[in-house]
């Protein structure tokens, strides 16, 4: 089981105009922005998407290294992150995906005589009544 919230330290360092935060313990998470405040609040989004994908692709999730154990960069800080994560899971499980789908040309020369279907609607109801599945609760 996932859990609620992951806490991550993050560095923060000034970078020539602006700022970029840093997570030592996760690679290929970080952001760079304009002011010290933006990197605070992207560092936030950042690391929810981050977990959150290491959660979908089944990736490992290293301990969080103790703050008290990292040194600051020069002229920057060092600072606890907070990734709450149910409204990340929600956000990403409503993204769209695009699906490739074939059917026969007649039925295509019935679709463009019906301004009124929304055939991707249509194939979204059908899946979840073939599934006897019902769209997640929104929070």
């Amino acid at each position: 089981m996932n859990p609620k919230f992951y806490r991550y330290p993050a560095l923060f360092s000034p970078d020539g105009d602006g700022w970029t935060a840093t997570f030592p313990d996760l690679e290929n998470c970080f952001t760079s922005t304009d002011t010290l405040e933006e990197a605070i609040v992207e560092a936030q989004t950042v690391l929810e998407d981050c977990m959150y994908f290491r959660e979908a692709q089944k990736d490992d999730i290293p301990s969080p290294t103790p703050s008290e154990k990292l040194s600051a960069p020069k002229d920057g800080i060092v600072q606890i992150v907070v990734a709450v994560m149910a409204p990340v899971r929600r956000a990403w499980s409503r993204k769209a995906v695009k699906k490739t789908l074939t059917i026969p040309a007649w039925m295509e020369e019935e679709l463009k005589e019906r301004s009124d279907i929304n055939v991707s609607l249509l194939l979204q109801e059908a899946i979840k009544k073939e599934l006897g599945v019902e769209e997640p609760a929104t929070l």
